[in-house]
């Protein structure tokens, strides 16, 4: 009663004093803090917030020193202010002392409200926007409607959300019936969650309950069936019993910053805290014991970020940067200090003077590098290229085999004697070999004289013996068989002749001991069909190669398909005519007349 009598006499002085000259009024303009958003059809009670803020008496006691609240409005779109007229008979708004209420509130009551707080001597008022907002189609909400927060901690139990700002709606004997729902979703039969009246409890707070709770309150007055509607945001956080001092990421004593004198000192201080309520989060650096705060250095700055975590855990992250740091600066003490209301902590920046190298080191690398990245680009090359390559050395800088060797044929061809293989060797081998590369082939059925054993003779006098393996070439007894047998002891014994395996038709499994011997020994060319038949293509590279080293200076005739050898051609002169698969297939593509 003391403190309510002091105040009156202040107020009636302040008034007296007013009073001797001319009424002045304090407008407190629009209170833009204060923009209450209400439901279209739903009641609402708004206080007027010179109470609240800015005076420091009460209605009460504004009341009992004689000054009279008036409500006044701007609806929207207008610029007339006006007072509230509450006695039409289909108004909708009344006032009770320092509160205005609305029943209901509709659209058209959007506007700036004024209260005013005067007597014939003194006033004081301020204004507020207030919105009536509908509810979004489809929901039981407005997504314009900022819900209140509430946090509730991880994993405690039997926690309640309570319908806020429902109290003096309906009387204490009315029990009204209360509907919870999250994200417009009705709680009934969720786990863990049930309704009990205006309070919703939480059995364990887990991560996936966070969201927006909705309770609407249904009552009856006069006659008449009313809504609120309240929503409260849930906002999970961490546990204060799990709740931790600083914990630092960096700096740390294994990140070494080396730095060369002038270069700029960067020392990012990252610390993670975990979530305390009403609990200060604090980081700051220091050079040599001194807070960065105090020092006035303008090469000297420091900038703070901030990362949210889950459960309103924080990454706090403060930089500090030192411009073209001088070699004395690089050698001071940085340290990062970080505290919460669990305790303080520190961590020092390694940061060292970096060695340079000295220049002939490095040139030496370079070089050393370029060296390594030449080989390697070289050995790329000869790995793609190594075909054409041994076959460039050999036309310009090879010695030719030919030269006073003894030797009348460059290769023997050794085939079995079958339609397919002959049609092979007769037309694709000798075609390419004698035509485009030059080389003479020793063909027995088509070099020999009829009724000649001189197989041994041919292979002696060739320098190749050209193997064209397939799985009629393996039976036992053919002489194609005897010719392999032939060249191979020819090649180990006297070392005169090279034999050179073309496999046309891949061969399973073989028990001729000497072509076992000659597969694992020597390089087989495959004859892949009609990716092998092109002249310049892998399979006539490899098999090039494989031939005798020989300088040809020959031109091709267009009307000519084949060469023979001079000896070939007189030991045929006098061969009579017959009528063999291989005398019929060279006469039918030009080799026999």
């Amino acid at each position: 009663m003391k403190m309510v009598s002091v105040l009156l006499v202040s107020l009636w002085l302040s008034m007296v004093t007013l009073g001797r000259g001319s009424e002045r009024c304090d407008d407190w303009g629009v209170d833009t803090m204060k923009q209450i958003q209400i439901y279209d059809g739903e009641p609402a009670k708004i206080k007027c917030p010179l109470f609240e803020t800015f005076l420091k008496y009460n209605y009460s006691t504004a009341h009992s020193a004689g000054l009279t609240l008036i409500w006044y409005r701007i609806a929207q779109d207008r610029d007339l202010e006006e007072p509230i007229n509450y006695r039409l008979p289909d108004n909708h708004i009344s006032k009770d002392k320092d509160t205005l209420w609305f029943w209901p509130a509709l659209l058209n009551d959007t506007g700036n409200y004024t209260c005013m707080l005067r007597n014939t001597t003194y006033c004081s008022k301020v204004a507020f926007p207030l919105e009536v907002v509908p509810k979004d189609q489809h929901s039981c909400v407005s997504h314009s409607i900022k819900p209140t927060e509430e946090m509730f901690y991880l994993e405690h139990a039997n926690q309640k959300i309570t319908c806020p700002d429902i109290d003096g709606f309906y009387p204490p004997s009315v029990t009204p019936t209360v509907k919870w729902y999250l994200d417009c979703n009705s709680v009934d039969g969720f786990y863990e969650r049930y309704p009990q009246g205006p309070k919703l409890v939480i059995g364990i707070v887990r991560s996936a309950y966070k969201g927006n709770y909705t309770c609407i309150v249904t009552f009856k007055d006069h006659g008449r069936t009313y809504n609120l509607t309240r929503t409260i945001k849930m906002k999970v956080v961490g546990s204060p019993n799990k709740a931790l001092p600083p914990q630092f990421i960096s700096p740390n004593e294994k990140v070494v910053y080396e730095l060369e004198a002038g270069d700029d000192l960067i020392l990012p201080c990252e610390v993670f805290f975990t979530f305390l309520k009403d609990s200060r989060t604090e980081v700051w650096w220091t050079i040599d014991g001194r807070n960065t705060v105090d020092i006035t250095d303008p090469k000297i700055k420091v900038t703070q970020s901030e990362i949210t975590r889950d459960f309103e855990d924080k990454t706090l992250v403060r930089t500090l940067t030192v411009a073209k740091a001088t070699a004395e600066e690089l050698k001071r003490n940085y340290t990062c200090h970080a505290r919460n209301a669990k305790g303080e902590e520190r961590s020092q920046a390694v940061v060292r003077m970096k060695v340079v190298a000295p220049k002939y080191t490095v040139e030496l690398a370079c070089g050393l590098g370029a060296t390594i990245l030449l080989v390697v680009v070289l050995i790329v090359i000869y790995h793609v290229y190594w075909l054409e390559m041994v076959l460039f050395y050999r036309a310009h800088f090879g010695t030719d085999e030919t030269i006073l060797d003894g030797k009348e044929y460059d290769v023997y061809v050794s085939y079995a004697r079958n339609a397919e293989e002959e049609e092979f060797v007769l037309l694709t081998l000798r075609g390419v070999l004698e035509n485009e590369f030059g080389y003479k082939l020793c063909i027995f059925d088509r070099d020999s004289l009829p009724g000649g054993n001189e197989t041994l003779s041919f292979i002696q006098k060739s320098r190749r013996l050209l193997v064209v393996l397939s799985p009629n070439y393996v039976l036992q007894g053919t002489q194609a068989l005897l010719e392999l047998k032939a060249g191979l002891e020819n090649m180990a014994s006297k070392g005169n002749i090279k034999v050179i395996l073309v496999q046309y038709k891949a061969i399973k499994k073989s028990k001729v001991k000497e072509l076992k011997q000659a597969k694992a020994a020597l390089n087989v060319i495959k004859w892949k069909g009609e990716k092998s038949k092109f002249p310049k293509g892998r399979f006539w590279k490899q098999l090039q190669v494989e031939m005798p080293v020989k300088k040809i200076s020959r031109s091709l005739s267009l009307d000519g398909l084949m060469h023979i050898p001079e000896k070939c051609l007189t030991q045929s002169e006098n061969k009579p005519k017959h009528t063999s698969k291989i005398h019929k297939l060279g006469q039918g593509v030009g080799f026999f007349p």
